[in-house]
């Protein structure tokens, strides 16, 4: 079965509501474990997909993940991206790019330094390329989509309760 771009999109929306709906807060005062709670991140993203030809071009632009904390090591997180370049190696062509990914996050809090915390993920989903020229079986399309696999990790720094800023993050994107 093929997914189209909608279909996965759509999925992303139902985990994020899924996400939120299971970290709401419940009307009745119990006890609610302070390792379950929702996380979200506005991302600046800068992506140079042909660093192994030594041709190199940029697509910049931005994304928001929504992470679901199950323990204080383990989360469910929602990637959703999208970039963008005017000029293609030079050529004057552009490119547009978008994803959503899906997986887990692994979290690690240093016992000396309580306010950084360290992230590992491997998230799978759809990537989406658009505005430019794509090969398919009637020759070229202006679309194309695709497997989206994203592997990496980044360092939060708590700056107060209840936020923290990215210091960095680093990922390896294969669509």
């Amino acid at each position: 079965m093929k997914m189209h771009f909608e279909d996965v999109l759509l999925l992303g929306v139902i985990t994020a509501s899924l996400l939120v709906a299971q970290n709401a807060p419940a009307k009745k005062k119990t006890a609610v474990a302070t390792s379950n709670y929702l996380e979200v991140a506005i991302t600046y993203d800068a992506l140079n997909p042909s660093a192994s030809s030594g041709k190199g071009f940029w697509l910049q632009g931005g994304g928001i993940q929504a992470e679901g904390h199950f323990s204080h090591r383990l989360g469910v997180v929602a990637d959703l991206a999208g970039e963008h370049t005017g000029n293609m190696h030079g050529s004057g062509v552009g490119l547009d790019m978008a994803t959503m990914t899906f997986g887990p996050r692994f979290a690690w809090q240093p016992a000396r330094y309580r306010r950084t915390a360290l992230y590992g993920q491997a998230l799978v989903g759809q990537g989406k390329g658009f505005n430019n020229a794509f090969p398919d079986a009637s020759g070229a399309a202006s679309s194309a989509n695709g497997l989206a696999l994203k592997v990496g990790g980044s360092v939060n720094y708590t700056l107060s309760r209840g936020f923290a800023m990215r210091a960095i993050e680093a990922d390896w994107l294969r669509t």
